[in-house]
């Protein structure tokens, strides 16, 4: 597998600053890939970090980045805004230079494959690597959040691959393939829900 590949990996801490650096600190020591950005959030306490290179080296370091935080994170003490299915809530590869979407799915779906053997969590995949309709959508799959996905292991949220059972610091998490992605948060001096809906349908294309 050759070209470049960039992966983003969303993990459920973003007020614990020394723990997102060491996370940070894991994808910068992993050779063949390069941490490009790291973002956290207070209110959603959760941390984005972009790195990118050699689909073997990209490979390598989200899975050194998933092992450590789960090293990191409790989820059983994890508060924040935004949804969340996980430690790790969601791996998206995205193929750039000299790689294609199909390389990307088949590099998800053995870096689950991989999550699920070493740490017994369970594994959806999402967007063009989803293995169902259903699951396309990342909202979709993450609506019952950690709280509510233990219930629903048996029935609507049957894991791609690893155990139906949800792993209690870890919770579950989400790998797919997508093309790039530009994403922005703005607030608004209204309470107004539906004001927000509004303008997202206007801007969404």
């Amino acid at each position: 597998m050759s070209g470049l590949v960039e992966c983003v990996p969303n993990v459920s801490e973003g007020r614990r600053l020394d723990a997102v650096e060491g996370l940070a600190d894991v994808s910068r020591a992993t050779p063949g890939g390069r941490l490009r950005e790291r973002t956290s959030d207070d209110d959603h306490n959760r941390s984005v970090f972009t790195f990118a290179g050699d689909p073997d080296g990209v490979e390598s370091a989200a899975l050194a980045l998933i092992a450590a935080a789960y090293q990191a994170i409790d989820m059983r003490t994890h508060r924040g805004e935004h949804p969340r299915l996980g430690a790790v809530d969601v791996v998206p590869f995205v193929p750039l230079s000299g790689s294609t979407m199909e390389q990307c799915v088949a590099l998800a779906r053995r870096v689950g494959e991989t999550v699920a053997a070493r740490h017994k969590v369970p594994v959806y995949y999402y967007a063009r690597a989803a293995t169902r309709p259903e699951r396309v959508r990342l909202p979709d799959i993450r609506r019952p959040e950690y709280e509510g996905l233990a219930a629903l292991l048996a029935t609507t949220h049957v894991p791609d691959a690893g155990p139906a059972t949800l792993h209690p610091t870890a919770g579950a998490i989400v790998i797919g393939a997508r093309p790039p992605l530009i994403a922005f948060n703005i607030e608004l001096d209204t309470p107004d829900v539906e004001i927000a809906r509004r303008i997202a349908r206007c801007v969404a294309w």
